[in-house]
């Protein structure tokens, strides 16, 4: 049983050994590159959006010197790539940065697959409670309708430079479209490549 156990031991030291110390990553100091997407892709093409859409004379609001702002609704934003990505990595950014410009807010009451915040609808209703003040019950035809969408899609296509080396072409698309004429206001296309060994996967 102890010559068992001696080397069982003696084997997980070993790989206790050579695993790499957890540590934090300053981002503004990161160098590192994955085949993949990580966050500095996503923070890329969500800075390179932001500061086309607050340029756009098109999407100045006529009441912009006194605090006026569009309402933006996120429409659907379609994962083509291999990888498992949550798409809100993308729109978070966008939305959180368009609202600090005071160009945009966004309304979460409406969506593609329904609200993204329930509540707005759900607090209505409770005029229909006893236990609810009714005074303090949000009213019916207060709601913002948004006036542009952003929709888009992020695309990955892989290629085969030589025998040692692939590249992974990543495309972030986007689309504002103005809700009262269906118009596209504003469209965006950021590629993002990049090279590296064959044996490397991009998922």
């Amino acid at each position: 049983m102890k010559k068992t156990i001696l080397p069982a031991m003696i084997l997980l030291a070993t790989l206790t050994g050579c695993t790499t110390a957890t540590q934090y990553v300053d981002p503004s100091q990161d160098q590192t590159a994955v085949m993949g997407l990580d966050y500095k892709d996503f923070e890329t093409a969500a800075s390179s959006a932001v500061d086309e859409i607050i340029a756009s004379p098109l999407l100045v609001h006529p009441q912009a010197s006194q605090g006026g702002r569009y309402v933006m609704a996120v429409s659907t934003m379609i994962n083509d790539t291999t990888q498992r990505i949550d798409t809100d990595q993308l729109t978070k950014k966008i939305r959180m940065r368009l609202l600090q410009s005071g160009k945009f807010i966004t309304t979460t009451a409406f969506g593609v697959g329904g609200a993204e915040d329930s509540m707005t609808a759900q607090v209505r209703q409770l005029s229909k409670s006893s236990l609810v003040k009714r005074s303090s019950v949000k009213k019916n035809g207060t709601v913002i309708a948004p006036d542009y969408s952003l929709s888009g899609k992020i695309l990955q296509r892989n290629n085969r430079v030589d025998r040692r080396t692939q590249q992974v072409d990543y495309y972030f698309q986007m689309t504002l479209t103005n809700l009262e004429n269906g118009l596209a206001y504003w469209e965006g296309e950021y590629p993002i490549i990049k090279r590296g060994d064959n044996r490397t996967v991009s998922w």
